[in-house]
């Protein structure tokens, strides 16, 4: 699968698609043709020509992992510190809102640890630790539910 549950390769699969390459490697010092070896590794014959493009220009090592895409930008010891600060609320922050949004929590990130990431970087680092969003149910506290009642039984069908 491309994208596992936490986004990108699993490190066994990397190792994996390592090894296919280095296999590609070792066909196009033999002089293989591309079709041939896109159709014994079973891969597409772009792939195997951007692979044949990187090991003309850098050998062997060309090919080797460059490791996972994406490493989180927060360790868990900052993400942890973040938790402190997201408990804290909006208002401790200097902000008049009391809910948090990703803009105010990437710049909570930016402040406190000068790190300046997307709002979905954040959205993932977020959903990445068991974050979800909330909607909030906001009700007016002067709200009357039998006159809303009264109102859908009454008027709401007589407006449709």
């Amino acid at each position: 699968m491309r994208y596992a549950q936490g986004g990108g390769l699993t490190a066994e699969r990397r190792q994996f698609r390592e090894r296919i390459r280095y296999e590609a490697g070792e066909r196009f010092a033999r002089g293989a043709k591309t079709a041939v070896i896109a159709k014994d590794l079973r891969v597409s014959e772009r792939s195997v020509e951007r692979w044949r493009r990187a090991w003309r220009e850098g050998g062997m090592e060309a090919l080797a992992s460059t490791g996972p895409v994406r490493l989180p930008r927060l360790s868990d010891g900052q993400f942890a510190e973040l938790e402190k600060e997201l408990a804290l609320g909006p208002a401790e922050h200097g902000w008049e809102d009391q809910r948090w949004t990703l803009a105010l929590i990437r710049a909570l990130i930016a402040f406190t640890f000068g790190i300046d990431c997307s709002m979905a970087a954040v959205w993932r680092l977020l959903h990445r630790h068991g974050w979800s969003w909330q909607s909030p149910a906001c009700r007016a506290l002067e709200r009357n539910a039998q006159a809303v009642a009264l109102w859908k039984k009454d008027v709401c069908p007589h407006v449709e």
